[in-house]
């Protein structure tokens, strides 16, 4: 018998990673059910997420129609871009919509780093410049000690003809090991769209440290919702609960 939960997902249009990571987790314990959200085409900046975020109460009221348990709004940077305060409005005005428990990954990746008491982060990215400035923005408003971060140097209108969140998975490993980063109690990888979930396990046993990604936290926040206790550690099990 398939599960009685159901989980919704707000996913960028052209985000192929969030929906395949919920169904490889989370499969076992819930239906997964998507709607997809097509901002403006190109470089991102605060005007297209505005535009953006103007389409989700529409994509709310979609996924009600599925009479789901939790919704997951699955755009990193639509949840940090606009500082903490603009992040906790968006979770209220979701939840006062749809009258039921919603995970941003930004929130999420804060909650998932209270739960193995990380102080120290390093913060890789596959964003350009303009996001990781609102990325810095946006952590260093929160408790953490925020040691640094690196994403892609590249100019935005160059780096969106091959953007990194892109990347295969043997490409992520590469690209991460070769990071010169200090001793930190965990690192961050955001962007939803980044395939670091499937290589987790291979880059904190090379890497000797915690690591969490967006979709990792988002899955652990959303299972914990749904009833089941679970480290941020454990989720790994998901799969195969047996």
């Amino acid at each position: 018998m398939r599960p009685n939960k159901r989980i919704g997902l707000i996913v960028p249009a052209g985000n192929t990673t969030l929906e395949p990571d919920f169904y490889y987790f989370l499969s076992p314990y819930a239906t997964i059910h998507a709607t997809r959200i097509a901002g403006p085409v190109g470089v991102e900046s605060e005007e297209g997420i505005d535009a953006f975020n103007e389409q989700v109460e529409r994509a709310i009221q979609e996924l009600s129609r599925a009479q789901v348990d939790v919704i997951v709004y699955g755009f990193t940077t639509g949840s940090f871009y606009r500082e903490m305060n603009y992040c906790q409005a968006l979770i209220r005005n979701i939840q006062s919509i749809a009258g039921i428990p919603v995970v941003t990954p930004s929130t999420a990746i804060i909650k998932a780093l209270h739960d193995i008491n990380a102080k120290r982060i390093f913060i890789t990215t596959p964003y350009t410049k303009w996001n990781n400035e609102v990325l810095l923005k946006f952590l260093l408003g929160t408790e953490f000690d925020v040691i640094g971060l690196q994403g892609d140097d590249r100019l935005p209108k160059q780096a969106i003809l091959k953007p990194m969140w892109n990347q295969e998975p043997e490409e992520i490993i590469t690209s991460i090991l070769a990071l010169s980063i200090p001793t930190v109690d965990a690192l961050i990888c955001p962007c939803t769209a980044w395939r670091t979930l499937e290589v987790l396990g291979q880059l904190e046993e090379q890497m000797q440290t915690n690591i969490i990604t967006a979709n990792q936290a988002a899955i652990w926040e959303t299972i914990n919702l749904l009833g089941y206790e679970v480290s941020i550690k454990n989720i790994k099990k998901l799969h195969n609960p047996s």
